[in-house]
């Protein structure tokens, strides 16, 4: 299995570090970028080498095949992993809808329920045959820590998989477990894209310390110092809330710091706890400014559409609106309508029954 063909979609952190890991573990990996951000992949595109450091291997991983040509991409593998930003998800699946073959495997990595917003993109294309999966969490703390180079501080231990249809579940992670061994699957894809943590974490996080980042242009330790016992309490309130969703649609989700360390991430206890016993999460600092991916994807493409689901369900989420709405004003832009809404992900106006039944079939009712 260690010498299946693999096609990675984007060329950021993530998708650098599992590039470079994967190849050093001896799978054929063909590496992509869309043709406008192609500057991400330059400084690999005659060398094909990204230097590879830290926990999860190290030296230099000669990449299969890199490339701006999104046909040749999708032809070189059945399995394919998406691993950019939520808010490329869009244009990351309209680029690929013409081009996909039937009985191919797309994965988000991580997804927050864009898998669903995949699935809404692929119909409405007229592409069909597809399964769509999303996982819950990135699996490695990693950045680029120069522009050929990743490097890997930790690595989660079970990452947790949701399918779309569901009925693929387990095609899907027999796939994907010699790439990621110990992978989990959840009950669907929604299940997966509400346990994911970064939403419930970032922006109450982010928030609460917005003086502290602008003062010192991020140069402290945003676990360690800044998520303090009461930033904690109020991020396990949002949690609450995102587990009510949960339980309105049947699922029994972690708590956010059982999430932590069953992920690998800190001993287990309180969420304070988990992250001050955390090696990997300790040693990142904060965000440089308060207009950051921690607030710019996780309130449009977190809260707000968690929140907008509540309200579709019945249940309410105050705090996740208070930090939207404030959110809203620090971000400089509307945090309700800039990411994906219940239409983006092709749900609006579903209640329970007739939702798990798409999760499950993949197939809408009529």
């Amino acid at each position: 299995m260690a010498d299946r063909p693999v096609t990675i979609l984007g060329g950021g952190n993530t998708a650098f570090a599992v590039a470079a890991n994967l190849t050093l573990r001896g799978f054929e990996v063909t590496l992509f970028e869309l043709p406008e951000l192609e500057e991400s992949v330059e400084p690999i595109r005659e060398t094909g080498v990204i230097n590879l450091v830290g926990v999860a291997g190290q030296g230099p991983a000669r990449i299969h095949h890199v490339t701006t040509d999104i046909e040749e991409a999708l032809a070189a593998s059945e399995l394919v992993l998406l691993i950019v930003p939520a808010y490329a998800h869009k244009p990351f699946a309209e680029a690929c809808a013409p081009h996909l073959r039937q009985g191919q495997i797309v994965v988000v990595v991580p997804g927050t329920l864009g898998s669903l917003e995949w699935a809404r993109i692929l119909r409405e294309a007229g592409t069909a045959g597809i399964t769509l999966a999303e996982v819950d969490t990135a699996p490695y703390v990693c950045r680029k820590t120069a522009p050929d180079t990743a490097t890997i501080w930790g690595t989660v231990t079970a990452l947790g998989l949701g399918v779309l249809p569901a009925t693929e579940t387990e095609r899907v992670r027999q796939m994907l477990e010699p790439l990621f061994p110990g992978i989990a699957p959840y009950p669907d894809a929604m299940a997966c894209g509400l346990s994911a943590v970064n939403p419930v974490v970032h922006p109450a996080g982010v928030l609460m310390n917005a003086g502290r980042i602008e003062y010192s242009r991020g140069e402290f330790y945003f676990y360690e110092e800044g998520v303090s016992p009461s930033v904690a309490d109020v991020i396990m309130r949002v949690d609450a809330e995102r587990r009510d969703i949960g339980r309105a649609l049947g699922y029994d989700l972690l708590p956010a710091n059982e999430a932590f360390h069953q992920a690998g991430f800190g001993p287990k206890g309180d969420l304070w706890a988990t992250i001050n016993g955390s090696l990997m999460l300790t040693r990142l600092r904060a965000p440089g400014n308060l207009r950051n991916r921690w607030l710019t994807e996780d309130i449009p493409y977190g809260l707000a559409t968690w929140s907008l689901l509540g309200a579709q369900l019945g249940v309410d989420t105050p705090l996740m609106r208070a930090f939207v709405d404030i959110g809203s004003i620090v971000m400089g832009f509307d945090g309700w309508t800039a990411g994906r809404g219940l239409e983006d992900l092709g749900i609006t106006g579903m209640g329970r029954e007739e939702l798990k039944e798409y999760l499950a079939s993949g197939a809408l009712r009529g």
